[in-house]
């Protein structure tokens, strides 16, 4: 019998062929697993750097703004206020090597490219309960409850709210008994609810986004007509803020503490004019309004206890005939001459006066006549149709806007009350802006959004809140 020592060599193959089988499918399994891991990875890896690369995007956007505000604060130019709104504007679409920024605003229902100018609405701090009842869907007790939310005492105006409401509702918060520090702050605020602090606008963030105007297909209700209604956020802010210097940049000349010397030249008026502003400002109620609505010969007549010598200042009329603009001839029978055009303007625009009783919240901003909306004029603080159609006009037959309140003096509808109603509340420039930057990055379609809110008064600029949506 003849012996084969290796009949069994075939199955021995067919063993190793099956292991190498199964290691080529298990590592064939691994490099697939791998590569989709890889592949993966990479995916996240663009999506992180194409991120990164739109938030430094809107970064620049928001870089580029707050450096054209402080050159604008450090290089004033009294004869055009609009000179920054139209440098914001030019800049509000830009792009670095990475990405590009996209900067705008809504107001009044139009989109406007550039940040949102704060002081284009009213501030909440310091309104009046009056006024307050003249925006949309605004009640007697909202209103008295914003009142008693900012008052420092605990006594309940009407039918507003103190802190006892609060407490027996659990709602774990009191009034502030102090300015509101946001809009969003309003919402805490008794019968604030979102949909009237809001409207459309359901981030706070000024401009139309998707969600907002898509109808009912997802929060908040919209119209869906290309229009944002930004309910009382587009004609409250709780952020601007006054400006200590004037448009010329120096610091304003308080009437209460300059003297006739400094007073005469910075604004051009004369020794007489300069005697005679000053004695009416050191008076308890003085307030810039009537210096802007009544003739210097009338305010000083009255100073002195006599009877203004001019009738029109009874009858709605400013009383600022040609002869009181021209001051040429404009002298009462007090020897002071009104101020001409030039020095009201000059007066107006580089002077103040503080610690008045009339003056209101000195921490809030005042309105700004050339970005203010036809809504806020005409609305809310109700003024003659003719005067805030004039005012409209005015800002914008020039390029430079309106560069004073003296500006107003010849308009339509001018009324001495008029006159004294805007002065109260209003100026002809800002120092308060929110910039909404949304950064894409070049070549996908990754977005980041930078909200921040800056005080452009002083060198360097201020940011007063920032968040990204």
């Amino acid at each position: 019998m003849i012996h084969h020592p290796h009949r069994h060599r075939p199955a021995r193959r067919g063993l190793v062929t099956l292991v190498v089988i199964w290691a080529i499918a298990i590592a064939s399994v691994i490099v697939a697993a791998t590569q989709v891991l890889a592949f993966r990875q990479a995916t996240l890896g663009r999506e992180v750097l194409a991120r990164t690369q739109a938030r430094w995007a809107a970064r620049a956007g928001v870089e580029t703004m707050i450096a054209i505000m402080e050159w604008h604060t450090a290089n004033p130019d009294t004869a055009d206020p609009m000179a920054l709104t139209r440098d914001l504007e030019s800049n509000a679409l830009g792009e670095v090597e990475t990405g590009t920024w996209d900067i705008r605003h809504f107001i009044d229902g139009q989109e406007w490219a550039g940040p949102l100018d704060e002081h284009a609405k009213l501030n909440i701090n310091n309104i009046t309960k009056a006024t307050l009842l003249n925006i949309p869907n605004m009640t007697q007790d909202v209103a008295d409850s914003i009142m008693d939310w900012r008052d420092t005492d605990h006594e309940v105006q009407g039918f507003g709210a103190e802190r006892d409401y609060y407490r027996n509702r659990s709602l774990h918060y009191e009034p502030r008994d102090g300015d509101f520090r946001s809009i969003a702050e309003l919402e805490l605020v008794a019968g604030a609810w979102p949909q009237y602090v809001r409207g459309e606008d359901w981030n706070l963030n000024g401009r139309l986004d998707p969600n907002e105007d898509d109808g009912k297909n997802s929060p908040p209700d919209d119209r869906a007509d290309g229009k944002l209604d930004a309910g009382w956020s587009g004609l409250l802010t709780a952020t601007s803020r006054p400006s200590r210097l004037s448009p010329s940049g120096q610091e304003r000349l308080d009437l209460r503490k300059t003297n006739a010397e400094d007073l005469a030249g910075r604004t051009g008026v004369d020794s007489q004019q300069a005697a005679a502003l000053l004695s009416y400002a050191r008076g308890g109620t003085a307030n810039m309004g009537q210096i802007l609505a009544t003739p210097l010969s009338q305010l000083s007549s009255s100073r002195r206890g006599a009877q203004p010598s001019n009738p029109a200042a009874n009858t709605g009329s400013t009383g600022r005939s040609s002869v009181g603009r021209t001051g040429a001839t404009g002298a009462s029978n007090t020897g002071i001459k009104n101020l001409t055009p030039e020095q009201l303007r000059a007066v107006m625009n580089e002077c103040m006066l503080s610690d008045t009783r009339t003056s209101g919240n000195s921490t809030a901003g005042k309105l700004n006549l050339n970005t203010t909306s036809r809504a806020v004029l005409r609305d809310v603080l109700q003024l003659d149709t003719r005067f805030a159609d004039a005012i409209l006009s005015r800002r914008v037959a020039k390029n430079e806007g309106i560069t004073s309140l003296a500006d107003l003096v010849d308009l339509p509808g001018a009324t001495q009350a008029q006159l004294l109603t805007i002065a109260q509340v209003a100026d002809v420039s800002s120092s308060v802006y929110t910039i909404d930057s949304r950064g894409r990055s070049m070549g996908s379609s990754a977005e980041a959004e930078m909200v921040v809110v800056v005080d452009r008064s002083e060198v360097p600029a201020k940011i007063l809140e920032y968040r990204e949506p």
